[in-house]
């Protein structure tokens, strides 16, 4: 079983580490670092190593990093001379490219540049993950291996690693947002909070599973509750009327935007 090492272990990183404990993983293969003393903390939970980050780059088969953006580069420096050759390098960095991480690392490190999401904390992840100019097929199924344990797992080609993260890296708060909205409108028409958020909820819970199984398109699946002259259709209206549907195109366009300012520092 290959050993797993995740460096700066935060939300993201620890819901990695709970998934692959629950799908089998032995807790004893997977080593933890973070700048703070939460990596003992991790390690008392989860029954997982702390280690320092020179102690799990020699060690590790495979090095996820999950550490902010702006403390990448110090950390590529430090891991350069201590790495373990033939080592997997996973980025959770969002708009940082992996040629980034090839130019600090040994020539021919694996690197593979994922996108995940915060459903993550829930099992429930939709990561999308793209190969570095060493990553071969045995690489990517180690990573889509990992990944699968929280989640959902697809492959794009890094040029459109800008696009994901603006549309699935963030598209979780344009759902929380567009659920807050519904709640405060619920609220507004006399509902009680407690009784609003129940009904929104479970109405997102529904269909979003209707999307998945029935494979229907969302256009038939929402023309199937729009009745002629209906309640729907009204309220579909207004929505367009209120040009809800292109704001929606510009600020997933916008998103994409500053994660690609965001890695052009880096490139």
């Amino acid at each position: 079983m290959r050993t797993v090492a995740v460096l700066g272990a935060g939300k993201i990183g620890e819901a990695l580490l709970s998934g692959l404990i629950a799908a089998g993983r032995d807790p004893q293969s997977l080593l933890v670092t973070t700048r703070s003393g939460r990596a003992a903390q991790l390690a008392e939970k989860h029954g997982v190593r702390a280690a320092s980050t020179a102690e799990a780059a020699a060690e590790a088969d495979v090095l996820v990093i999950g550490v902010k953006p702006q403390d990448i580069e110090p950390l590529l420096v430090s891991l350069a001379p201590v790495i373990r050759p033939g080592a997997l390098v996973v980025s959770l960095a969002a708009g940082l490219p992996t040629a980034l991480y090839e130019r600090h690392l040994p020539a021919g490190t694996p690197v593979v540049r994922v996108m995940p999401n915060t459903p993550m904390l829930v099992g429930e992840a939709m990561s999308v993950m793209s190969a570095g100019s060493h990553a071969g097929p045995e690489d990517m199924e180690t990573v889509r291996e990992l990944l699968s344990a929280v989640g959902s797992v697809i492959q794009v080609p890094e040029a459109q690693q800008d696009a994901v993260t603006a549309l699935s890296g963030s598209g979780p708060a344009y759902f929380f947002f567009l659920v807050e909205a519904m709640i405060d409108a619920g609220i507004l028409l006399g509902l009680p909070r407690n009784v609003s958020t129940e009904l929104i909820i479970q109405s997102a819970v529904g269909a979003a599973k209707m999307l998945r199984e029935t494979g229907e398109h969302p256009v038939a699946l929402r023309e199937a509750v729009t009745s002629p002259g209906g309640t729907t259709i009204s309220a579909i209206r207004e929505l367009e009327n209120h040009g809800v549907r292109a704001a929606l195109l510009a600020a997933i366009e916008a998103a994409a935007l500053r994660s690609t300012e965001l890695g052009a520092a880096h490139r």
